[in-house]
């Protein structure tokens, strides 16, 4: 595998990412890749991270990897892991693009995807143990995959070290008292995240240099970390059931994907957007009065080519034109022909 590096877009404790690009063309490798990159002397969690992704297999919803090889630059060695690239950053890029919160619909699209990962992580029998909002990937299409599994461990394998994985604002109470780190820390991990994306802050409230031990002593006590106002009642209540202090009784991934905060329709359409929708007609005098917008009005410069959609960012409402369904018929008696092209009352039909 030759390829030739890139920028750099990312850099962690141990290993920097970079962009990358292959040197030939080939059948299993995109035209751009990420590279992680570690000097060997400290590439444990890079090896470890790329046989749990081997054991896993794929999933459209986990960060897939092309392999991994060994280069020599200005006389060190560095072990180099060659993965997806995600051309939207991380959550929490996510989150400042948005304004440092995202609304209630792609928190709940993002969580299914993330517990759909996580499902399919728990039952190939690993543990994540660092599950947020920097290690969620956003991928153009707005598809999000878990990442970074450097400090993914067997579940039910443990060992006498008393070690801290992942990142203390995100950890589970039994991973704080008793140095466990099961499916179930990952699911309290989802919860913090959840609550991240929704409130555009941690779940433990703390400031910069913060004791780290009062915090650890906070999240392994009584206290029960804060769920945000700014979510529904089920969203509340998706995040309640992931942070229940006894890991035995704490909802599983599996259990969390019945849940009706994401158990609906793959939340490709906004609720209120699927409210105004009606059933297709079935008759030429069926149709309801439409909301009709001219073609002609609609302005370029609201397009985004990256692919966002910047239609919340606008409002059609002063483009709107109401046409009664009797001066409807009769403008269709007419020989001017009408507009097809535009209405928010079709429906799809795929």
């Amino acid at each position: 595998m030759e390829w030739i590096r890139g920028k750099e877009i990312g850099r962690g404790s141990f290993a920097t990412i970079y962009t990358a690009k292959p040197t030939s063309p080939s059948s299993y490798l995109p035209l751009l890749v990420a590279v992680k990159a570690s000097e060997s002397g400290y590439s444990d969690s890079l090896k470890n991270e790329k046989q749990v992704l081997d054991q896993i297999g794929s999933c459209p919803q986990i960060i897939r990897c092309f392999g991994a090889d060994h280069s020599v630059e200005n006389g060190e060695k560095f072990y180099n892991l060659v993965l997806e690239y995600a051309s939207g950053g991380t959550l929490a890029d996510e989150l400042q693009r948005n304004g440092g919160r995202l609304p209630e619909f792609d928190v709940q699209r993002h969580t299914k995807s993330v517990l759909r990962g996580l499902e399919f992580i728990h039952a190939k029998g690993f543990v994540h143990c660092d599950l947020k909002l920097q290690n969620v990937l956003v991928f153009g299409d707005g598809a999000a995959k878990i990442a970074d599994f450097g400090l993914a461990k067997k579940a039910g394998e443990s060992d006498n070290k008393v070690e801290v994985r992942g990142t203390p604002l995100y950890m589970a109470p039994e991973s704080v008292n008793d140095n466990e780190y099961e499916s179930c820390s990952d699911v309290w991990a989802l919860g913090c995240l959840v609550a991240e994306m929704a409130s555009g802050k941690p779940v433990w409230d703390h400031n910069p240099g913060v004791n780290m031990f009062k915090l650890l002593m906070r999240i392994g006590g009584d206290e029960l970390p804060q769920i945000p106002e700014e979510l529904s009642e089920d969203g509340k209540d998706f995040v309640s059931k992931c942070f229940v202090k006894d890991p035995r009784q704490r909802w599983t991934a599996e259990m969390l994907l019945e849940h009706a905060f994401v158990s609906g329709d793959d939340h490709t359409v906004p609720s209120e957007e699927k409210a105004q929708l009606s059933a297709s007609p079935r008759g030429p005098f069926d149709f309801p009065d439409w909301v009709s917008v001219a073609s002609t009005e609609i302005s370029p410069q609201f397009v985004d080519w990256s692919g966002k959609n910047l239609d919340s960012e606008f409002d059609w409402s002063s483009r709107k034109s109401f046409v009664p369904a009797a001066d409807r018929l009769r403008q269709l008696a007419t020989e001017e022909k009408p507009n097809w092209s535009f209405s928010e009352d079709w429906v799809t039909i795929m």
